[in-house]
């Protein structure tokens, strides 16, 4: 048997855990509309192709990277069209120049919400960076707040390693200082980032739960932002406990009296998702992780 065939093999017949066990829980259901977005990281064909599987395999819509690309641009909006799919976008500022990244950002983010093809459901921030001062990074949270007001669409600010929401104790800080600040919670980066399951940071990760419009529906644990198959048994208390991270901000967000909450499920591809030494064979499935995922959401909340 060929190694490839072998470890394909192996993975099929190790138990998982079943949606029938998680869901034997009690289930978490929300008044809120509860919509899922596929991730696009790692698709290989067409947006037209990633949007009609996405459609079959039961996503809403897709999030996605805003491009400056004419016709990358075309090709995605006819698609989402097409295939009557929700979006969700992705931006940043493009420099480690503090000015100039400032000045990326404010034209990536304009061109997102300032766009008439389609109006998205969020816009996503991979905002400032980890070495820049508080004041540099402030001034892309002022410009956030001003864009929501005037576009009536929400921009969040994601928890991410090497950005400005870093660290829960970084966050912290913004989120004292900005009332309105709200973030896309992919809490895999700070359990990574603090090598912890967060338990000496409950208050702090509770404020950053209340202020919470997006959730980036990955798992991770305290030495790395992804384990490689939450469907393993082994796995199974890190998933319930970012299962009880997400249950609070769905809480939190019903009473401030929004009307959905948006998940991405954004396991990654290689060599995000691990892989095997030499051949560098994934150890997992990543289209069919966050297709588990994505039913895992809809069980609990729907």
């Amino acid at each position: 048997m060929k190694r490839r065939d072998f470890v394909k093999t192996a993975i099929a017949s190790v138990p998982t855990l079943s949606m029938q066990s998680l869901a034997a829980k009690p289930k978490r259901k929300t008044k809120l509309k509860v919509i899922v977005l596929n991730t696009d990281w790692g698709y290989k064909g067409s947006i037209d192709q990633l949007c009609s599987e996405s459609k079959a395999a039961g996503f809403d819509g897709i999030e996605t990277w805003w491009s400056h690309d004419a016709e990358r641009t075309k090709n995605l909006f006819d698609a989402l069209q097409k295939h009557e799919m929700h979006v969700g976008f992705l931006t940043a500022g493009r420099s480690d120049n503090p000015v100039t990244h400032l000045n990326t950002f404010k034209e990536s983010l304009n061109a997102a919400t300032d766009q008439q093809s389609q109006k998205p459901l969020y816009v996503n921030c991979h905002s400032g960076k980890d070495f820049f001062s508080f004041e540099e990074n402030s001034k892309l949270i002022a410009y956030t707040l001003e864009k929501t007001a005037k576009t009536g669409i929400e921009v969040f600010h994601e928890t991410h390693r090497s950005r400005m929401c870093f660290a829960a104790h970084i966050t912290k800080n913004f989120l004292e200082k900005y009332e309105d600040m709200k973030l896309t919670l992919d809490i895999s980066h700070w359990v990574n980032v603090h090598e912890s399951m967060l338990e000496s940071m409950t208050e702090i990760v509770e404020k950053a739960l209340q202020r919470t419009g997006h959730i980036h529906a990955r798992v991770g644990h305290p030495e790395g932002p992804q384990v490689n198959d939450p469907r393993a048994p082994e796995w199974k208390e890190i998933l319930e406990q970012h299962l009880a991270w997400w249950d609070e901000a769905i809480q939190n967000r019903e009473a401030s009296g929004a009307e959905q909450i948006t998940f991405l499920t954004e396991f990654g591809p290689p060599s995000y998702l691990p892989t095997l030494p030499y051949t560098q064979q994934p150890v997992a499935d990543q289209w069919a992780i966050n297709v588990f995922m994505k039913n895992l959401i809809k069980e609990r909340y729907m």
